[in-house]
């Protein structure tokens, strides 16, 4: 029988740090968001506001009813993408801001649709 080992795993290198600026630079370039134009941006403000409406109004349907452990995680993870795109939409970064609020949103017509 013969057996097949997993290609060893390439090895990470990590920069030398040039002192006390190096690490608010590295935190800096670390967030890479795509440059959107002021069209773009427009629509991506509308559709993150529009998904954001939905999910809040889908997880208002849910109060008051009586949840399984699968919608109970379902509402948790509505609500984690909702404060998520919240916090994107407070720093201008529209694209994650309208995925975050578009997962919110398809969660939450899943969960609706599990009454």
């Amino acid at each position: 029988m013969t057996t097949r080992s997993a290609p060893p795993r390439p090895r990470a290198t990590t920069p030398a740090s040039n002192g006390a600026g190096a690490d608010s630079e590295k935190s800096e370039s670390s967030l890479i968001t795509p440059q959107l134009s002021a069209e773009e941006t427009a629509a991506a403000q509308q559709q993150t506001n529009q998904s954001l409406s939905i999910a809040e109004k889908n997880l208002q349907s849910a109060r008051g009813k009586r949840l399984n452990a699968a919608q109970t995680d379902l509402v948790s993870k509505i609500r984690g993408f909702l404060k998520d795109a919240r916090e994107a939409a407070q720093v201008a970064d529209w694209a994650r801001a309208r995925s975050l609020a578009k997962k919110a949103r398809v969660l939450s017509e899943e969960l609706v649709s599990s009454f």
